[in-house]
């Protein structure tokens, strides 16, 4: 599993021209699901979302969490951020899981995350063409494992 995380000021998420999903400043979350992901995976990666810290203290440093700063979190399911880029001109998606087991790890990690964080969680639609905006706060990008 592979978490893009980016800390946004604003952030939403378009399905034929209608907003679902959107957030004011927190995290967006590109997520992509890989073969064999477990629970523990998906518990791992939901503590790391919301307990990463990327926001700013009073000292300016990077020392608070989405937890801390009672942040929205936007999730989209990502597969292509799971492709085998290593060799060739096109990329390669069987370092990424098939759709239904995606689809499964990807709703499960969403389920974590909205029991844990109650300020708010949003998220994408899996499987759907979607058009993602957001205003990167920094910017700030990180690329999370479990």
């Amino acid at each position: 599993m592979l978490s893009l995380i980016q800390r946004v000021s604003q952030a939403e998420v378009r399905v034929d021209d209608a907003v679902v999903g959107r957030i004011g400043p927190g995290l967006l979350a590109l997520v992509a699901v890989e073969p064999g992901d477990t629970e523990a995976k998906f518990q791992r990666m939901a503590e790391r979302l919301l307990g990463y810290r990327v926001f700013a203290d009073a000292s300016g440093r990077m020392n608070r969490s989405l937890r801390d700063t009672e942040g929205g979190l936007l999730l989209v399911s990502q597969f292509t951020l799971a492709a085998d880029t290593g060799s060739g001109m096109r990329p390669s998606f069987t370092t990424a899981a098939p759709p239904l087991e995606a689809e499964r790890g990807f709703n499960r990690l969403l389920e974590i995350c909205r029991e844990r964080h109650v300020p708010g969680v949003e998220s994408g639609r899996f499987g759907a063409h979607m058009i993602v905006s957001l205003v990167n706060d920094g910017p700030v990008t990180f690329l999370l494992r479990p």
